[in-house]
């Protein structure tokens, strides 16, 4: 028997706190990904100013995902020690700390803030679907359509006008870099009323949920097929953002031609992200979805390699259908897999640690790649393998049941 809430009386009449609640999460959403986004159109920029490797500018988009993986497992415990709100508001001060320094302009700094800013956002990539489970339980799945779409909206501003901004005004690539500080200043002014208000325990609130644990979260199926899901559409993600922009250019693209083709596949990821988790919240098998998922990202990848470069706008509207229909349902499977806010956030740690660690490997790898073979074709197939693990893990993922009852059954 399914432990997710009990369907009904979902009209949205909510208290004023909890929509200042809600605007507060939005505000959030809105800084952890266009600090990561704004950073591949610019990346020959900062490269040539700070004459560094090839090698190094590509770990700039790694560094935030080892510290995804690295962080990602201790949230959960920080999180029970100092409350949801409270540690939200210290993860957001050491994101703007990070925004502050990357924008100096020397490369130790450089480097320095890049991994506070992949602190600051794993704390947050572990805590908001937890929080939309323990706050919206009635309306998770409109709630985190709501929480996809504001991120992405930020990440498709930060990728189009990052290369205007470094290459058209005196500001330059710091100045590029440095703007999405402001967004996450207004998050914290956003964010202060929560910390004024007395934590609720997530214990009381799921005290009512009977889940009988024999096992960890490592030693379930289910969790590991989810950590293999989000792990790897985070890794055609963020391997995507670092690089089609330079294979573009390649081809003859202008910087600011590839950084507006980058922003379409976010354009592009806009409505699924909204749609996706919707759709899913009313499903009790989600496969058709992952099904779904698949098509585009094979239409998207393979018309990058073999289509037309005339096409080349649709095949990033493929990209990015399948990026954001994979990341809403991926969203979406922390909270429908399991049972209370608290597993929610045990599942979302674990998930983002192995899966982001997965997930940094993919710059990396395709610099390589590139450097090795002298040509994007091999890294463009491996867009497409990878493609077809997603489906695999996303099928078993799909199976309408819940952590706490695979674990009763083994």
């Amino acid at each position: 028997m399914n432990s997710q809430p009990e369907r009904k009386n979902k009209h949205l009449h909510f208290p004023r706190s909890q929509w200042i609640l809600l605007a507060g999460i939005l505000f959030i959403a809105s800084t952890i990904r266009s600090p990561l986004t704004s950073v591949g159109p610019i990346i020959g920029s900062i490269r040539d100013q700070l004459q560094i490797s090839n090698s190094l500018a590509g770990f700039l988009t790694t560094i935030p995902l080892l510290a995804f993986a690295i962080v990602s497992p201790f949230v959960p415990r920080i999180s029970k020690r100092f409350g949801l709100a409270s540690t939200l508001f210290y993860a957001l001060l050491i994101l703007m700390a990070g925004i502050l320094m990357r924008s100096e302009g020397s490369s130790s700094l450089l480097l320095l803030g890049t991994f506070l800013i992949g602190v600051g956002i794993a704390f947050a990539n572990v805590l908001l679907p937890s929080l939309l489970k323990l706050s919206f339980p009635l309306h998770i799945g409109l709630m985190t359509g709501l929480y996809s779409v504001s991120m992405n909206i930020s990440a498709t501003l930060a990728s189009g006008i990052s290369a205007p901004i470094a290459n058209q005004t005196s500001y330059g690539w710091q100045g590029a870099l440095g703007i999405w500080g402001i967004i996450t200043f207004l998050a914290i002014i956003v964010w202060v009323p929560q910390i004024r208000k007395k934590p609720e325990s997530e214990k009381e609130i799921s005290k009512n949920v009977k889940v009988h644990v024999k096992t960890p979260l490592w030693k379930s199926p289910i969790a590991w097929s989810i950590t293999f899901f989000m792990g790897l559409q985070s890794f055609l993600f963020y391997t995507t953002a670092s690089w089609i922009p330079v294979i573009l250019q390649s081809s003859g693209f202008t910087d600011e031609a590839a950084g507006w083709m980058l922003s379409l596949v976010q354009f592009a990821q806009l409505p699924m992200l909204f749609i996706i988790p919707v759709v899913a919240d009313k499903l009790r098998n989600q496969g058709v979805l992952v099904v779904a998922i698949l098509v585009c990202y094979l239409i998207g990848y393979g018309g990058v390699q073999f289509g037309s470069e005339s096409l080349t706008g649709l095949w990033m509207i493929f990209i990015g259908l399948g990026g954001g229909a994979a990341f809403g349902l991926s969203m979406m499977f922390l909270t429908l897999r399991t049972s209370t806010p608290e597993q929610a956030a045990s599942l979302s740690g674990m998930s983002q640690s192995f899966g982001y660690l997965l997930a940094a490997v993919g710059p990396v790898l395709f610099g390589y790649l590139h450097d090795w073979t002298g040509s994007w074709t091999v890294p463009l197939y491996i867009f497409m393998v990878i493609a077809f693990i997603i489906f695999l893990a996303g099928m078993y993922a799909a199976k309408d049941r819940v952590i706490s009852q695979e674990q009763q059954t083994s």
